[in-house]
């Protein structure tokens, strides 16, 4: 059998609105979805407020540890829009209005018929040596160093900023899932699952329960990255169910 390829990956959300509840993320649970899709394993997410030591603190601990770390927020044209700075001091170079984005930005408020400000003109603002991230919503561009991906904090421009970053993105082998549905809630289910948890170290294993109003269910998660060991696990967790109705069922007056 063939080791499968891990690669893993965290998430940085930038923002005081986020940690106050003004704003409440989108953007988390789609890099998730995206991400295993592609077989990347997002391993930890972080938020931080509108703070330049924060930010640095925070980046510099994820990018040690994991292959690819994407932040959403703060690279706007506003005051507290700081996350260009933070990155820049994270790796210990320059923050520069890049060229290319200015370009690129001065052509678009030229089209609009609108003034290139100051304030507009730090959306160019990014480490000396980033490569962009296209973002074809609002133009201001997204920008990548070394393995941290920058992107803005408006849903649906993180998300196509995320579309256009992912073919180029080094992944791994995809986790594959089944689901198996036990009429018995996870204190009935709870012992007999750990042992198949032991007997099948290759996959990870979830209950997660569900209330009708009348009874407790418990939906099971099974994934693997591989299709006979997920298999083989699937069968055993069957199996469980199977003998915890016949225990019942010998138990009944």
């Amino acid at each position: 059998m063939t080791s499968p390829t891990i690669v893993t990956a965290a998430m940085l959300a930038i923002g005081d609105e986020l940690l106050s509840g003004r704003t409440k993320d989108k953007n988390i649970g789609h890099l998730a979805d995206m991400l295993t899709m592609v077989g990347i394993d997002l391993r930890e997410v972080r938020i931080v407020a509108d703070d330049q030591d924060a930010i640095v603190e925070a980046l510099n601990a994820l990018r040690s540890r994991y292959r690819h770390v994407f932040t959403s927020g703060g690279i706007g044209p506003t005051h507290d829009d700081i996350t260009a700075d933070a990155i820049s001091k994270a790796f210990g170079v320059e923050c520069i209005h890049e060229p290319k984005a200015m370009e690129l930005l001065a052509a678009m408020y030229e089209r609009r018929g609108m003034e290139f400000t100051e304030a507009r003109k730090r959306m160019a603002r990014m480490p000396e040596g980033a490569t962009h991230i296209p973002n074809p919503v609002s133009t201001a561009p997204g920008f990548a160093i070394e393995n941290v991906y920058v992107m803005a904090g408006v849903p649906q421009v993180f998300q196509a900023m995320l579309d256009a970053l992912l073919p180029s993105l080094e992944t791994g082998t995809p986790v594959l899932s089944r689901t198996v549905r036990s009429p018995y809630g996870e204190g009935d289910i709870g012992a007999p699952l750990t042992e198949v948890q032991k007997n099948h170290p290759e996959t990870s294993i979830g209950s997660y329960p569900r209330f009708d109003g009348k009874s407790f269910s418990t939906d099971i998660v099974i994934r693997a990255r591989d299709a006979t060991v997920l298999g083989a696990a699937e069968t055993e967790v069957i199996a469980m169910i199977e003998a915890i109705g016949r225990s019942r069922e010998k138990h009944q007056p």
